[in-house]
């Protein structure tokens, strides 16, 4: 049975090359020898014809989808695929509908599984747990993080690794190589400088390997008719007019959040908005995202809006609830409250400035006169003696010392006079004028 998207097996010319190279067998998968190899657990699932539910973690590129259409095509399962980037409960149902209809075993893989929140994930759990469906999920996050307890405890975690430039050369050279599916007979001549730069720059993706690979040739065409070696020279033009790829993994995922962290510091709620939506429409993790924006909300903004940590928190609890595309607009919001805030960095240079002089001075006890003296020896010591209650003074405020003596009169935590930090100046303010006044009287 043919099925549409991520199963589609066409190896028509029109097909993408890494579609078209995709392995068919797991003899022919590279990179993941230690689930793949003979008495191994994929290996050995297929020998005995039972398929475990399964979730194949790792990078972008390394064979998750390949691995589960391989299972799926070998187990002699009937199967079906989802993509939680497109799809919700109601997909899964249908998926179910056919699988109780047809009453054969049944494969289900979905793709980004991770992007299915947590009530989503859990409508899995009763058709996995009596056997309806066998479920394999692929994902590019922690499991531990993104994935319910209940659907992890029933399924094994498939922990596959980043290919190396050998394991992308090996798919290369297939391609050039392969009759059928690929360039074999066409009288292509490539330098080996030329397959060992594109599997460098692969990084460990195949996909984008095999994408540049079809890019070079295709923009080629005259060289190799007139049978030119096609050189690093002709790969450089190649990678210049390709679509620069968003990798989540790599450089350009660092050099976008920090594009967009700083558009924020900056105030510049169109900057911020431009990359977000980059980063978006590039596949990145919405609650990656939210976290960063979490974190922006305490380390930029802090005490001069304390509602912008409340605006994110609720920001990422809207994208896990909703999903993309429809939470990305929650993230935009926040994204707008951030960059037009008042700033402040203020608390994040208070706790590094404590932290550093917590570690310097080891382990100072506290005063003791804050201490609590619950027995009859602890009085005798002097915890608790002279301590003053401020709820039994004008204002709800007393002048005594809480810090360690060897730390008495420290201040770490300097407000600026913007936003909701003016008024914490103030009362700041007034608390010295009081502490003066009662030192004063005491004397």
């Amino acid at each position: 049975m043919k099925q549409d998207g991520l199963f589609d097996t066409e190896e028509s010319g029109s097909a993408p090359l890494a579609d078209r190279m995709r392995p068919q067998t797991l003899e022919e998968v590279v990179g993941q020898e230690k689930w793949t190899e003979k008495g191994r657990l994929l290996h050995q699932a297929l020998s005995v014809g039972k398929v475990p539910s399964l979730i194949f973690w790792g990078p972008p590129g390394c064979g998750k989808t390949t691995l589960a259409r391989v299972m799926a095509q070998q187990s002699g399962y009937r199967f079906e695929a989802l993509s939680a980037v497109f799809s919700g409960v109601k997909e899964l149902r249908q998926v179910v509908a056919r699988a109780q209809d047809a009453r054969t075993a049944t494969l289900l893989f979905v793709d980004e599984i991770h992007r299915f929140n947590k009530s989503q994930q859990d409508a899995f759990l009763p058709f996995v747990e009596d056997g309806t469906l066998t479920l394999i999920g692929a994902t590019t996050e922690n499991p531990s993080f993104e994935l319910n307890n209940a659907l992890l405890s029933r399924c094994r975690v498939v922990v596959l690794q980043p290919l190396t430039p050998e394991h992308v050369a090996i798919l290369l050279e297939r391609a050039l190589h392969d009759d059928k599916r690929g360039y074999g007979g066409q009288g292509i001549s490539i330098e080996k400088e030329v397959v060992q730069a594109i599997s460098q720059q692969a990084a460990g993706d195949a996909r984008y390997g095999l994408n540049v690979l079809e890019t070079l040739l295709a923009l080629s065409k005259a060289a190799i008719d007139a049978g030119t070696p096609l050189g690093l020279e002709q790969l450089s033009t190649a990678l210049d007019q390709r679509a620069a790829l968003y990798d989540r993994a790599g450089e350009e995922h660092y050099n976008l959040i920090s594009a967009l962290h700083k558009s924020l510091r900056g105030s510049d709620v169109d900057a911020a908005l431009y990359w977000l939506a980059r980063m978006l429409a590039g596949g990145e993790d919405g609650l990656y995202i939210a976290r960063r924006l979490v974190r922006f909300a305490s380390e930029d903004v802090g005490n001069a809006d304390p509602q912008a940590l409340a605006v994110t928190l609720q920001a990422r609890d809207s994208f896990h609830f909703l999903g993309s595309p429809e939470g990305d607009l929650a993230l935009a919001q926040a994204v707008v409250y951030l960059a037009t805030a008042p700033k402040s960095n203020s608390v994040y240079m208070a706790f590094k400035a404590v932290q550093k002089v917590a570690k310097k001075t080891g382990n100072l006890p506290p005063p003791a006169h804050i201490l609590n003296a619950p027995t009859q020896l602890m009085k005798s010591l002097g915890y608790g003696k002279n301590y003053r209650y401020a709820h039994d003074y004008e204002g709800g405020y007393v002048a005594q010392e809480y810090l360690p003596d060897a730390l008495a009169g420290s201040q770490f935590y300097q407000p600026v006079a913007r936003g909701f930090e003016r008024e914490i100046q103030r009362r700041m303010a007034w608390w010295k004028k009081m502490k003066q006044q009662q030192e004063e009287e005491d004397q």
